[in-house]
Order: C-alpha cells, then sequence, then structure tokens
C-alpha cells in the first residue's frame, strides 16, 4: 500500500471512531475505561475528557512534563493526554496538539472549550511535517501513533526540529517481536488498529538514533498481545528519548 492510501486508509478508520466507532485496537464491548486503566491510566486520570479507549500507554505519566513546559502531543485526537499534559504545564505552559484527522481536531477543539482548558491548542497536521517551529518544544509526548505514520524516519526527524536542545520525547507505542504475514500486513483493520504499520522493535529503536535522538527502554508491555491483539506477536514499548 502507498504512503498516500495508508494515510487516506488511516483518516478514514480515526474518522469513524472520532464519531463514535469502537476504538481500533480492542473489541467491540470493552469499555475504555478498562482499556485505559490496563495500559496505566489512573481512575483520577480517567475522569480527564477526550478519552476514546485508544493508545498503548500512559505517556504523561512517562514523562517530566513541569509547570511552564512547552507540551507537543503527536497524534492528539479527541485531546485526553493532551488535557493531562495541561495540568501538569498550568497558566505559565502550553500544550499543542497535532492530528491529521479533522473530526478529532474538531472533537479536541469542543473537549477544551467545554472544559475550559485556556493552555491547549489542536493543530490540523500530518507528524511528518509538523506545524511547529524549529527548537519550540520542551516535551513531546506520542501514545500509540508513530507506528501510524507510513514514514517514521521523518517524525523522529521533524521531532528532532521542534525539540529544544535537551529537550525529551515521553513515547509509548506498538513494535513488532515477530514477522507478519503477507495477509497481516495488507489488513486495513490491523493498519488502523496499530499492527500492521509497526516495525520490528530494534529498527525502531534505530530510526530514533538515526535522527540524532538518544533512546532509553523505560518499560515493555508484552502481555498488551494477548488484551488487545489477540495474541500477535508484538509489544507495547515505553520510551524516554533525548535531543
Amino acid at each position: 500500500m502507498k504512503e498516500q492510501e495508508i494515510k487516506k486508509t488511516i483518516k478514514e478508520g480515526y474518522t469513524k471512531i472520532a464519531k463514535g466507532g469502537c476504538s481500533c485496537n480492542c473489541g467491540c464491548g470493552v469499555s475504555n475505561e478498562k482499556i485505559s486503566k490496563d495500559i496505566g491510566y489512573s481512575n483520577e486520570e480517567l475522569k480527564t475528557p477526550g478519552n476514546l479507549g485508544l493508545g498503548c500507554g500512559n505517556p504523561t505519566a512517562l514523562g517530566m512534563i513541569k509547570e511552564g513546559d512547552i507540551v507537543l502531543d503527536l497524534g492528539s485526537g479527541a485531546g485526553f493526554d493532551a488535557f493531562l499534559a495541561a495540568k501538569k504545564v498550568g497558566d505559565k505552559g502550553k500544550v499543542i496538539g497535532v492530528d491529521m484527522t479533522e473530526e478529532m481536531i474538531k472533537k479536541a477543539r469542543a473537549n477544551a472549550t467545554k472544559y475550559n482548558y485556556k493552555n491547549v491548542e489542536f493543530k490540523l497536521g500530518d507528524i511528518e511535517k509538523l506545524p511547529i517551529e524549529d527548537n519550540f518544544v520542551d516535551v513531546i509526548i506520542s501514545n500509540c501513533v508513530i507506528n501510524l505514520a507510513p514514514n517514521k524516519d521523518k517524525v523522529f526527524k521533524e521531532s528532532f526540529r521542534v525539540l529544544k536542545k535537551g529537550g525529551k520525547m515521553f513515547v509509548s507505542d506498538i513494535v513488532l517481536l515477530g514477522e507478519l504475514t503477507e495477509e497481516q500486513k495488507s489488513d486495513e483493520g490491523l493498519l488502523t488498529g496499530c499492527v500492521a504499520g509497526a516495525l520490528q522493535k530494534e529498527e525502531y529503536l534505530q530510526k530514533i538514533k538515526n535522527a540524532g535522538l538518544k533512546v532509553k527502554i523505560l518499560g515493555e508491555d508484552i502481555d498488551i498481545s494477548k488484551r488487545q491483539y489477540e495474541g500477535i506477536n508484538l509489544e507495547s514499548l515505553k520510551l524516554e528519548i533525548t535531543k
């Protein structure tokens, strides 16, 4: 599948989710709250708006986000992680969410207005070509999104560009621990479900280093394979990445 076809498929899938469809990486009938608890969110955090039951970790819990920081959320969806980060940066800080799906941006902006988040901004854009200026961001967070990008080299190079020197990324993402079948690689459900576009673990880590970033593994959730992915040989990788 070509890059533009991949992006079109992903946008269509996440547009459906934004409009109330089943989340991409779970069986329908499993609540968003149950999924989010399983991947590391507390009961208190789940009171925050924008939870669609997406993700494979809790990057805001990993991230050392301080008051006054500028935080960028790659693939911000309906705003859940961005709103959690907004509580940490306070009035002196700012959170920018970037998402390529119009319906998600619309939903996130509506949530920000409804719940009076004044230090959050949502921008329509591609994480392979971020609408952010150079050396602008203190912290980048991303939750199970980079695997969806056809060109992950561009994502990490763009992340390097927008991060301040010494800035950090806190990422939860799906990586493969074994080979997919050709049928799995071309499955649109597995593509939007964060599997078909995922890389092998070592290849993923190497792309981060190729972009000039340093990477440290904070955790590996192998059990997520059974909980959400029907036993496919993969894991959720929790990373701290530094410029």
